[in-house]
């Protein structure tokens, strides 16, 4: 059963906006999904269309089977959520807040233990939420989500706030409750973040889902696989027809003293290696680099552009 499906899922406001259009995507159960958009894309619209906050125009969506509009209640027993732009209550400790969490819930998970695992201290549980730094408070809503390990975690822009030790404990979070058997939605614009936990990436810009699949599937897609930077003393003549003559390479580039390649099939870099030999070239040193997620959304995102410009 997949934890999340759409199917041409759609928010409209007034006339003609659309925040969210046609949007088809499942999500399986088990796994941790990156949901990518710059700012303003729908990403936010469509976790509250899953979370029943907002109702779609047309189209429809499910959580582990369970309808998101007729069967709210069943959908959010299911569910541990990190909004982004979340509320606490100025008034109340650390601990109160995850008594809440688990009355509202109904569960029995040991308030200092929430707060020990997203790296909160004894005495933290005791301080009022007023208190906290912005670090703290985003640690501090991340446990009340976790409270009932729940079966999908739905995390919009969670490392906000955090630091360099609260991104990795949140790393470690969340490949913890995949590893159980949770599946995590992970919303986020820090590319590095999502690229280091993600299985599959859905990228959505103006409404539209225009990537769906693994990291490594999208780079075969745009072409974009490793690149090899070969650093030699010369390029012999006759070089740039035979690398280009190469099956396996999208793009050769030339500047002085360096030859740099994109390979979207992995066997080539050796091909490259000889065919710079067999043309007298003397190599220096060479390096290899997989194109990041930032360079794939931007490819994602700007030939989404092209297209509907």
């Amino acid at each position: 059963m997949a934890a999340i499906q759409t199917q041409g899922l759609t928010k409209r406001f007034g006339s003609d906006l659309y925040a969210v259009d046609g949007v088809d995507m499942t999500v399986e159960e088990g796994e941790v999904f990156g949901f990518l958009g710059p700012n303003g894309a729908g990403k936010s619209t469509t976790i509250n269309m899953l979370l029943d906050f907002v109702r779609p125009t047309r189209g429809s969506a499910s959580v582990f089977g369970h309808d998101t509009q007729a069967e709210t209640t069943a959908v959010r027993e299911h569910v541990g959520v990190l909004p982004e732009g979340y509320d606490l209550y100025e008034r109340l400790t650390g601990r109160e807040h995850v008594d809440l969490a688990i009355d509202l819930k109904e569960a029995d998970d040991d308030p200092d233990a929430v707060i020990e695992r997203v790296g909160l201290g004894p005495e933290d549980g005791d301080r009022r939420a007023g208190e906290y730094s912005q670090g703290m408070r985003q640690r501090l809503a991340l446990g009340m989500a976790l409270v009932g390990d729940p079966d999908l975690l739905i995390l919009d822009e969670p490392t906000g706030g955090l630091d360099p030790n609260g991104a990795r404990l949140l790393r470690e979070i969340v490949t913890d409750h995949a590893t159980s058997g949770g599946t995590v939605f992970f919303s986020s614009h820090i590319l590095e973040q999502v690229e280091a936990v993600c299985d599959r990436v859905g990228i959505i810009r103006a409404g539209q889902l225009v990537a769906l699949d693994s990291i490594d599937g999208l780079r075969r897609e745009v072409g974009t696989g490793e690149t090899l930077e070969v650093f030699v003393d010369r390029v012999p003549p006759g070089t740039e027809g035979q690398l280009r003559s190469l099956a396996g390479l999208s793009a050769v580039e030339f500047d002085e003293g360096l030859v740099r390649v994109t390979c979207t099939d992995p066997a080539v870099k050796l091909d490259v290696l000889d065919v710079l030999r067999e043309q007298g070239a003397r190599i220096d040193d060479f390096s290899t680099a997989e194109a990041s997620l930032e360079e794939l959304f931007a490819a994602y995102t700007d030939r989404r552009a092209e297209v509907m410009a």
